[in-house]
């Protein structure tokens, strides 16, 4: 389900972490923050699917308890089912996958009922719903639209629903991009999705192997980089900036199938968005100088496979 990219995440905050407990060459404790991050990632991907299943569910639940009003009016009686009868919603809940993980993970009872009503709420006052509803037919398109809209335009910037996220998912600040990016692939291919493995055997293996060379090789790389700071304050430098360079330094040096202008352009974004303003630039300089010195001496090998990933 993830990409290289999110795998690169998770790890930089694995090393992260035990770099600030002071830890940071414990591998079998790296191992399981790393395992416990893509637990947690699984587990709100799993729950930002069901709540945005249960917005759509809910016109069914709100028709039945207008319709059981003492009085009803003609209103309340021709409330329109149409979206709890999605077709990509329908082939979500039948996935054997999502239905066990759903039990597992006990998500359900995480849902706010109020605020659950309130987005169902907007989505009935939206002229998105109001055109959804007009058409009688169904086509793939308008069945994907209307639960795209749900997610991208009242889900997500819905500051009482973020806050509901972050109650129950210390995980989101850092994973938010991730899920858009997962919501869109699971909406265009939900039946190719495996809610039991989160992560291919062959990503997961090349996420510890890339947890565990960082670690292990942290001296290989701190002598390489440490001629590079002298026109650098060493104190200064961000812990994070410093453990970026030694994930691309690794790869440099020990992934073969990873082109290394790849490497250089993952961490330049990485320390963009993560660590400082000027992380950036820092991480781009030295990288490339480090890739230009180790290039001068033929110790870069790189190999091309095709049916590799990397």
């Amino acid at each position: 389900m993830i990409s290289r990219r999110n795998i690169r995440i998770k790890v930089m905050q694995a090393l992260y972490t035990l770099d600030s407990s002071g830890n940071d060459s414990n591998i079998t404790e790296a191992n399981n923050l790393l395992s416990k991050q893509l637990e947690q990632s699984r587990k709100l991907f799993l729950y930002l699917i069901h709540f945005l299943c249960e917005v759509a569910r809910y016109a069914e639940k709100d028709a039945h308890k207008k319709a059981s009003k003492h009085l009803p009016t003609a209103r309340d009686l021709a409330i329109n089912t149409k979206i709890a009868g999605n077709e990509l919603l329908w082939k979500i809940l039948e996935i054997p996958s999502y239905k066990a993980a759903l039990a597992e993970t006990k998500a359900a009872h995480l849902l706010d009922e109020e605020l659950l009503k309130k987005i169902y709420q907007s989505l009935t006052e939206s002229e998105e719903y109001a055109d959804y509803t007009a058409v009688e037919g169904r086509d793939k398109k308008s069945e994907k639209d209307i639960l795209d809209f749900i997610f991208n335009s009242l889900m997500l910037p819905n500051e009482d629903f973020t806050t509901h996220i972050e109650e129950f998912f210390i995980n989101w600040d850092d994973d938010a991009e991730m899920m858009h990016i997962l919501m869109q692939n699971f909406l265009q291919k939900p039946q190719s999705f495996d809610f039991h493995v989160f992560v291919s055997a062959e990503k997961l293996a090349f996420a510890k192997s890339l947890l565990r060379t960082t670690i292990e090789k942290k001296e290989v790389c701190m002598e390489l980089l440490k001629p590079k700071l002298k026109n650098w304050d060493a104190e200064r430098i961000a812990a994070l900036d410093l453990i970026i360079i030694r994930m691309g330094i690794c790869e440099f040096l020990y992934f073969e199938t990873i082109p290394t202008r790849v490497t250089i352009n993952e961490y330049i974004d990485l320390a963009k968005e993560y660590s400082t303003v000027q992380s950036g630039q820092f991480i781009n300089g030295i990288l490339d100088n480090i890739h230009k010195e180790l290039t001068a001496q033929g110790k870069i090998t790189k190999k091309t496979f095709k049916n590799s990933t990397l």
